[in-house]
């Protein structure tokens, strides 16, 4: 649908509707650049030389056979590298731990920390003499005792700590009592692998030093955090440091951090004077990005035997690397889905010399789910009760763990149309017994469930005389169409066209936005830009007020209508543009800088309510009874996410996130060589993410009711949409063969 079709039908209302992101047309055509498609004069090209151990020193490194290839500029080591300063990340700056990666000093030390950690840099006149000339490094080591093996290591776990975010425990009841007196019990313990990040775009830095001013082209979901560390790390204020990420091809979380890559080619572009390019290979993607952390689950659930809880226990054990890395919140849902009087949640961790673990979307609630929803499913398996009805049956009106009331929840109706929508009822219960020629069929549903946030940020707009309208926040594009959905925000607020907004963003320089992650981006910058929007209203009708003709004169703002570039009570009414020219002005501005006390706000207002988004997903599954092939054949999801702000694109994200999580329940899984720590399919020809062959039509729909706590009612879709995804799966192949499949990914050997 057109701007001008959507103005003709609707007055210039856009948020709700299914507009085309206002960058698709750069993108298709390529004059969208990203982060390896910056040119500068006597560009250099770097490429990273990678351990091969998991722990120990660096004895000796050989670098005479690399230097001498043609082109070569310079080889960086721990012998020779310009130091970097350590590591900081501020407890006082939450999203600044969330995009903790690694402590390591690159280059500033003979330790190595885990098998791929960068150790030598090149520096050529072209990509290909770098690559070449790394090849040819050698370095020597003194190997150390390593700890890689998370299998073997899973006893020795440690309670984990809690974080101003993050809970890692929850008591209520005496829940190992209740399970022991209940009539109906089941106790799972499940697995699932390590994960890693493959975004289309693989991490690329772009940087150059001029004096001690620094530009860097970048590929990250967190402008802010660049910006701080690389000023921290070399020593230079953050005013001499831009950062720009006008387009990301994907992040899912690995872009949140700075990973060595950044740092390297900052690194390498001081040491040689030149403008600096590093592109990860997709190898090196897998040696120097974290990815998601292997876990061991155990739920265990008691019920009475009409289906009511009495107990749930859910625990974990996940790892993190031993010079950093992310705290899983595995049991957050579990906090929230269901109302058992008792319930015993605890997480734990184990350290190991593996590459740190990072976010990877909807941490912690992506697998969490897998597990909890799977138990649920068995659970009335044993019962011999409907899953929709047992997990009804068990809905809370409060929050189960501490009584906190929810802000909106509609859980219910997601699962009541989606049962109309998917033929639910048309399901024959028995295990095995729906089939269609060599195949078995199965249903299976699961729910999702990601909490919401949004926190404070900083956005400026400016209103033209010309009627023009811009909007300005470093937040990052990653390509969820961030860009067009403030665009249609402020386009509403002010009442003028879609085609008058133009949005500035990816820009250090701009105004500080929200890291891209935890789907809080939309929601919080959207608060910004209301606010800014409606202080340019009143400074325009302040304007206003002073012309003893305006119609304008004597009104209040909150009687007027922003519509048709101006503001009107009734027919009555000035457009901004004869408002600024009588004034003589030809612009305003309105900035939002919330400072320390809006952070405050935004955790009080998370210890007030509890919020989320919530879905039901549907999905229907054939496996081959010869061969235990599994083929999804057909999805619905049905979700509660708030109000919509642009249904296209929403749409598009919850079917990404689905897809995501086929590939998380029936292919993904990082291979790492317990002797060695190295992985062993760093590679998208052994590392299997789904493609078009393995993904039915997926139906998504949504209740687009507003939650009244959070900016114009939206909650964020970015994540939910993998959550549950892994139990749904899993529970359809429970009903197709009668095997429950605890261990993911669900591949054939595991059905045979």
């Amino acid at each position: 649908m057109t701007t001008t079709e959507i103005e003709r039908a609707t007055g210039t209302k856009y948020v709700g509707r299914p507009i085309d992101r206002l960058d698709g047309r750069a993108k298709a055509t390529g004059e969208a650049r990203y982060a390896a498609e910056h040119h500068y004069p006597d560009l250099a090209y770097a490429a990273l030389v990678h351990a091969t151990i998991a722990r120990g020193r660096i004895t000796a490194i050989e670098t005479a056979a690399a230097r001498a290839v043609p082109g070569v500029i310079e080889v960086l080591t721990h012998e020779n590298g310009p130091a970097m300063k350590p590591f900081k990340v501020s407890l006082l700056d939450p999203l600044g731990a969330m995009a903790s990666g690694t402590s390591v000093n690159y280059l500033a030390t003979d330790e190595v920390h885990w098998n791929g950690q960068p150790v030598a840099v090149v520096v050529a006149e072209t990509h290909e003499a770098a690559r070449h000339a790394a090849s040819l490094v050698r370095p020597a080591y003194e190997e150390l005792p390593a700890v890689v093996d998370f299998s073997a290591e899973e006893p020795n776990a440690t309670p984990q700590k809690r974080s101003m975010l993050l809970e890692s425990e929850a008591d209520k009841g005496d829940a190992k009592a209740a399970l022991e007196a209940a009539p109906v019990s089941v106790d799972l313990r499940f697995t699932t692998p390590p994960h890693n990040h493959n975004a289309i775009e693989p991490h690329a830095t772009t940087a150059a030093w001029n004096g001690d001013h620094l530009t860097v082209h970048e590929a990250t979901q967190g402008i802010p955090w660049v910006r701080k560390q690389l000023a921290l790390r070399f020593g230079v204020p953050e005013r001499n440091i831009r950062v720009l990420a006008p387009f990301v091809g994907g992040g899912f979380g690995g872009k949140g951090p700075i990973w060595a890559g950044t740092l390297l080619a900052v690194l390498a572009a001081r040491a040689t004077g030149r403008p600096v390019r590093l592109a990860l290979t997709r190898a090196g993607v897998y040696h120097t990005v974290g990815g998601r952390t292997a876990s061991t689950q155990r739920v265990a659930l008691g019920a009475d035997k009409d289906g009511t809880l009495t107990a749930l226990i859910h625990t974990s054990v996940a790892r993190t690397g031993r010079v950093g890395g992310w705290q899983e919140q595995i049991t957050s849902a579990s906090r929230h889905l269901y109302a058992a009087p008792n319930i015993h949640l605890r997480q734990h961790l184990v350290q190991l010399d593996l590459l740190p673990n990072i976010p990877m979307r909807a941490p912690g609630e992506s697998i969490g789910t897998f597990a909890v929803e799977s138990a649920m499913d068995e659970l009335a398996w044993e019962l011999g009760m409907d899953p929709i009805e047992l997990r009804m049956r068990n809905e809370p009106e409060r929050n189960p763990v501490d009584g906190k009331r929810f802000a909106r929840r509609f859980l219910r109706e997601a699962y009541a149309l989606g049962v109309e929508r998917f033929g639910w009822n048309e399901r024959d219960p028995r295990p095995g017994a729906m089939r269609d020629g060599r195949w078995l069929v199965g249903m299976g549903v699961a729910t999702a469930y990601h909490p919401a946030m949004h926190l404070p940020v900083s956005a400026a707009v400016r209103l033209s005389a010309d009627g023009g309208v811009v909007v300005r926040c470093a937040m990052a594009e990653i390509g969820v169409g961030a860009a067009t959905v403030q665009a249609q925000i402020a386009a509403d607020e002010l009442g003028v066209p879609l085609e008058a907004v133009r949005v500035e963003s990816g820009d250090s320089e701009l105004p500080l936005g929200a890291m891209a992650g935890g789907s809080i981006q939309t929601a919080s910058v959207a608060s910004s830009v209301l606010a800014a929007c409606r202080k340019l209203k009143e400074s325009a009708l302040a304007l206003a007020r002073r012309a003893p003709d305006s119609p304008l004169r004597g009104r209040r703002l909150p009687d007027l209508e922003a519509r048709d570039g101006g503001l009107f009570h009734g027919v009555s009414g000035e457009t901004y543009a004869a408002i600024l020219t009588r004034a003589g002005r030809d612009h305003l501005d309105a900035a939002i800088k919330p400072g320390a006390l809006g952070m405050v706000g935004a955790l009080r207002d998370m210890r007030r309510w509890v919020k989320a988004a919530c879905g039901a997903q549907f999905c229907e599954v054939r496996v081959d009874r010869d061969t235990g092939e599994v083929r999804v054949s057909r999805w619905l999801g049905v979700f509660d996410v708030g109000r919509v702000i642009n249904a296209k694109l929403v749409a598009s994200q919850l079917r990404g996130g689905i897809v995501m999580g086929i590939g998380l329940a029936l292919s993904e899984e990082t291979l790492i060589d317990p002797r060695t720590g190295r992985i062993v399919n760093a590679s998208l020809g052994e590392y299997h993410v789904p493609v078009h062959a393995d993904i039915p039509r997926i139906d998504v729909h949504w209740l687009d009711e507003p939650d009244p706590t959070m900016p114009l009612g939206l909650v964020g879709v970015g994540e939910v949409g993998i959550t549950g995804v892994g139990a749904a799966v899993a529970n359809a192949v429970r009903h197709a063969t009668g095997k429950r499949i605890v261990d993911l990914p669900i591949t054939l050997d595991k059905l045979l």
